[in-house]
């Protein structure tokens, strides 16, 4: 136990050397307190840690009273005093927790552990050991490892927990004497001792006590040699040396002995109790004190309270009101938010069917241009070789069919990408009276095998340069009028276009108000409302009449409202309908000149090719269409071979598939643009509804041909490339 004081004795030193000027008086008891603790003398020792306390106590200096509370629980420890010592720890302990974390407040719980080691509470002692260590590690002090770790060995081996103890107990063993600052040692020695003892390994038992009689005789441990001596003389007795073991148990006797004689000088039961009892009275003239302000308090208190009851009563009518009301809110609160969970999972779960289907669509879509290639391109060559009067009408239909399928493929596509968000709207010059001249002359078969009339009412004060985006009005504008003479016979389909007021009253920009109406079949009103969703016609029996996807119509209104405006319907069965929306252009400041781009057949004489495709059909068919127009061909199927031909061979033209095995051909366009700059490369492809022209030019191509060709828009694009 010695070595805790000693231990102790170091760190309070320290803690006074940091306490001010204003303290001499508590400083100066504490010193009588070690000073007279060094030489035995309890009593004196006890009286002048009363007499510190008070001091700290009137200067309010916590850390002196904390540190004199501290040295107080070590004499009670040092006295065998352990309930006694328990109690003024922890007094020592709540006023460091109110300091910064210091070695003091360490000591404090380490002491804590030791007391409850000695009333064999061994849990209690070991949480107490570790708040010591964590607070020593927090501030980087080593010097007190050992001594807990020589606690920690006896809580392990106390919990029979030997292989824990063993570790730890020789750590502290393997240090040279040298390092054995608080002689720990020893008594690591004897708990291994006592060890082996208890598990019958009685010579590597003496050999550990042996060492622990050594080191207790060198450092003057009374208490460590009595317990050693023991132990010596129960394990000679069990080897059958009676003769030695007969003289430790005379040792122990008489060691023993002697410190009960030391500890009776160190404090008389009268002394002790005559402490206690100064205490007891200090604490009661304390509690006193507190009491007679306690009772000035209370008479000032009972003034407020009365105003408090009715200010409380006040308020308790309120907070019941407010009770209420937060009853009723938390119960609205809790449906709103019941129904807003449920409508959150529908929209997710709505979302991800919207998503499944839009990519199953795309897949199919793209999956079919594949073969549907294949049957058109057949088709076309077969008919370009003049085939047999019996023959011709099976090919007509089969192209009609080839191009029906196409058509249907292509609005399962467009109707995926539009909802899915994946299109960008274009800014561009567009002649919106050019663009209908356009339309109008193309529908000019399908209005004559209908006998309708197709006419056209544009506003003559509609800028010819105005800046929109042509492909989508274009593909509003032939689903509409597509529609119109699909379901008119013997009537007229007109197509207006008109200036009106717009809104915004910018300066360069202008509202135009599109209808297109026919006096065909009619809508009935019960279909008005679904006819703009998904592969929705009105009825089977019109599907089956008229055919056609049930797409169109979802298609125009998206594109619309793309643009910012809004389809309106008016229709009446036989009588006809009217599709409008109004559109706001920005007036271009050039004049808008559309350039027909023509080609000649003689651009495409001997001209080299190479055609870089996977698919045999498709090789077969690209070959035979190119060699029609007189130009030569040569067939890789894949990227890497395409791009060592193009290196080492001259070609004018490639034509590259996207989608091929090994490297794909957009990767194998950059590598060919590592090296080749200026040669046409144009892309091959079943477009998806991830993939659009301004992706595939970005990796260089030139320009972009789908699948299944066109054949006129296969050589058109062809022969832009070669001039």
């Amino acid at each position: 136990m010695k070595q805790l004081l000693f231990y102790f004795l170091f760190v309070t030193i320290s803690s006074f050397a940091q306490i001010n000027s204003t303290n001499d008086s508590t400083s100066y008891y504490m010193d009588l307190a070690n000073f007279n603790l060094k030489n035995n003398n309890y009593s004196l020792t006890l009286e002048n840690l009363q007499n510190a306390i008070e001091k700290a106590d009137k200067s309010s200096n916590i850390q002196a009273k904390a540190a004199a509370y501290s040295l107080l629980g070590n004499v009670y420890l040092e006295l065998k005093r352990y309930s006694d010592a328990i109690e003024t720890f922890n007094k020592s302990i709540s006023l460091y927790q109110t300091l910064e974390p210091s070695a003091e407040m360490a000591y404090s719980f380490y002491n804590l552990g030791v007391c409850y080691i000695e009333k064999k509470e061994f849990s209690k002692a070991e949480n107490y050991f570790k708040d010591a260590e964590q607070i020593y590690n927090e501030l980087k002090i080593e010097g007190a490892r050992d001594l807990i770790n020589l606690q920690k060995g006896k809580v392990y081996k106390a919990k029979n927990e030997f292989q824990l103890a063993t570790k730890i107990l020789n750590s502290i063993v393997a240090k040279n004497d040298i390092d054995d600052t608080f002689n720990t040692k020893g008594e690591a020695f004897y708990l291994l001792g006592i060890m082996e003892l208890e598990n019958s390994r009685y010579n590597l038992a003496i050999n550990y006590l042996n060492r622990a009689i050594e080191l207790a005789k060198k450092n003057n441990n009374l208490e460590v040699q009595s317990n050693t001596y023991k132990a010596l003389s129960q394990s000679y007795e069990k080897v059958l040396d009676i003769s030695k073991s007969y003289t430790f148990l005379k040792n122990h006797v008489l060691i023993k002995d002697s410190i009960l004689g030391i500890n009776q000088k160190k404090i008389g039961a009268e002394g002790f109790m005559s402490f206690k009892e100064t205490e007891r009275l200090k604490t009661i003239e304390q509690l006193d004190k507190e009491n007679k302000a306690q009772a000035k308090a209370t008479k000032f208190s009972k003034l407020i309270s009365l105003l408090s009851i009715a200010l409380i009563s006040i308020l308790s009518l309120l907070s019941l009101s407010l009770y209420k009301n937060n009853i009723i809110r938390s119960q609205t609160n809790k449906l709103l938010q019941d129904k807003n969970t449920e409508l959150q999972l529908a929209k997710d779960k709505a979302e991800k069917a919207s998503k499944a289907r839009a990519e199953f669509l795309s897949t199919v879509s793209h999956e079919l241009r594949t073969p549907l290639n294949a049957i058109n391109g057949i088709t076309h060559l077969l008919l370009e070789e003049k085939p047999k009067k019996s023959q011709l009408q099976y090919l007509t239909s089969l192209k009609f069919s080839g191009d029906y399928l196409l058509n249907f493929i292509n609005d399962i596509l467009e109707i995926n990408r539009v909802e899915s968000e994946n299109i960008e709207i274009e800014r561009i010059n567009v002649n919106i009276k050019q663009l209908l001249e356009d339309l109008q002359n193309s529908f000019k078969d399908l209005a004559s095998k209908n006998n309708n009339d197709f006419v056209l009412d544009i506003d003559e004060n509609i800028p010819e340069n105005l800046i929109g985006d042509p492909t989508k009005l274009s593909q509003i504008f032939i689903n509409l009028i597509n529609n119109a003479l699909k379901f008119t016979k013997n009537g007229t389909v007109s197509v207006s276009a008109k200036i009106i007021l717009s809104e915004t009253k910018e300066e360069d920009l202008t509202r135009i108000y599109f209808d297109i109406n026919d006096n065909g079949i009619g809508i009935p009103p019960e279909n008005q409302e679904t006819i703009f969703e998904s592969f929705s016609q009105g009825s089977v029996e019109i599907n089956r009449k008229y055919g056609g996807t049930g797409l169109g119509l979802a298609i125009v209104k998206r594109l619309v409202n793309l643009l910012g405006g809004e389809i309106k319907l008016k229709s009446d069965v036989n009588v006809g309908s009217s599709f409008s929306f109004a559109l706001d252009f920005k007036i271009g400041h050039q004049t808008f000149v559309e350039v027909v781009k023509q080609y000649d057949n003689s651009v495409f004489n001997t001209k080299k090719v190479l055609v870089v495709e996977d698919n045999k059909i498709n090789q077969m068919i690209t070959k035979k269409m190119i060699e029609n127009k007189d130009m030569i061909c040569e067939i890789v199927d894949n990227g890497e071979e395409a791009i060592t031909l193009v290196e080492n061979n001259t070609f004018d033209l490639v034509l590259m598939d996207v989608h091929l095995p090994g490297i794909n051909g957009t990767t194998a366009t950059e590598k060919i643009r590592t090296f080749n700059k200026t040669i046409p490369i144009i892309a091959l492809t079943a477009i998806s509804l991830n993939e659009n022209r301004e992706m595939l030019l970005s990796f260089g191509m030139n320009d972009v041909i789908t699948k299944p060709f066109n054949p006129d828009n296969f050589y058109k694009v062809i022969a832009q490339q070669l001039s």
